[in-house]
């Protein structure tokens, strides 16, 4: 609708008074947004297809229009990979901490022994590495930065902030589950390989549900599998457990039909964190930890 007159704004001929915009009432205007028809300043003004829409008006487009989605119902986004940068941001942050406090490694690392009377270490781990080998944290930086971007544009952010944190957990849970047979009750561990081959498993899956070659990750998976057992100081349970819990996450959400995805997108997650959290009470309770 056309804007009403202002007191002080110019008159026109025959005593109209001159148009202004509605949002800056001191600035007169005789452009018109093509939708609304209302005056627009040169700041209110935003181009369109055709004329010029008011900010009022885009902003009420992009309101109501339907969002559009990926193949795999995660909501699509311009812009960098939020959740991934902010994964390895806090990664870097802590290694730097690791660096220049004294005892921040101990104070967060995990042991299947500390994760019985400190539970928020079966976390917090994911996000230290070892202070004296550097390649630790640039090797788990570049895997993440590899397959992050992909999995949160395709999964959406939530799901693969989810998919990421679960997945560090089935690490520790696994670590937990294989210290009898391997005799690491009390071996500190540190790194983000559990949550990274979480994100190994999960793109393998959503490759595969996409129709697209997954050659080059199987690859990778295979090298690390190797490395796993024949390097020392290597956590490959942490990396078993990841890979197992990722590779399942991501079948659920890959899989979900599209209208139980929100369903899904919650469900999948909280069962399999009651599954982790009944194996490794079951483990403690059975070693006399709890």
């Amino acid at each position: 609708m056309p804007g009403g007159p202002v007191a002080g704004s110019p008159g026109l001929p025959g005593g109209e008074q001159a148009p202004v915009c509605p949002r800056h009432p001191d600035r007169v205007s005789y452009v018109r947004c093509q939708r609304c028809g209302r005056p627009a300043c040169p700041e209110c003004q935003r181009p369109a297809a055709v004329g010029v829409h008011c900010v009022d008006c885009v902003a009420e487009a992009a309101r109501t229009s339907p969002q559009g989605r990926t193949v795999l119902g995660g909501r699509v986004r311009g812009g960098r990979p939020v959740v991934t940068l902010t994964i390895i941001g806090l990664c870097v942050v802590s290694y730097v901490l690791q660096l220049v406090v004294t005892g921040w490694t101990s104070r967060w690392a995990f042991s299947p022994v500390a994760g019985a009377f400190e539970p928020w270490r079966f976390l917090t781990a994911a996000f230290l590495h070892s202070p004296g080998q550097v390649f630790h944290i640039l090797f788990n930086m570049f895997a993440l930065w590899m397959v992050g971007p992909y999995l949160e544009s395709t999964l959406g952010r939530a799901r693969f902030a989810t998919l990421y944190l679960v997945s560090a957990l089935g690490g520790s849970v696994g670590a937990v589950l294989l210290a009898p047979a391997t005799d690491t009750w009390t071996t500190a561990m540190v790194g983000a390989s559990g949550a990274v081959f979480g994100m190994f498993g999960a793109i393998l899956v959503v490759l595969r549900r996409t129709g697209r070659d997954a050659g080059s990750i199987i690859g990778i998976l295979v090298l690390n599998g190797v490395l796993g057992f024949v390097l020392p100081g290597i956590a490959w349970q942490a990396h078993l457990g990841g890979l197992v819990v990722g590779a399942l996450l991501g079948a659920a959400y890959a899989y979900a039909p599209r209208d139980r995805r929100a369903l899904v997108g919650w469900a999948a997650p909280a069962a399999l964190l009651v599954v982790l959290l009944g194996a490794t009470w079951a483990m403690y309770t059975a070693y006399g930890l709890v």
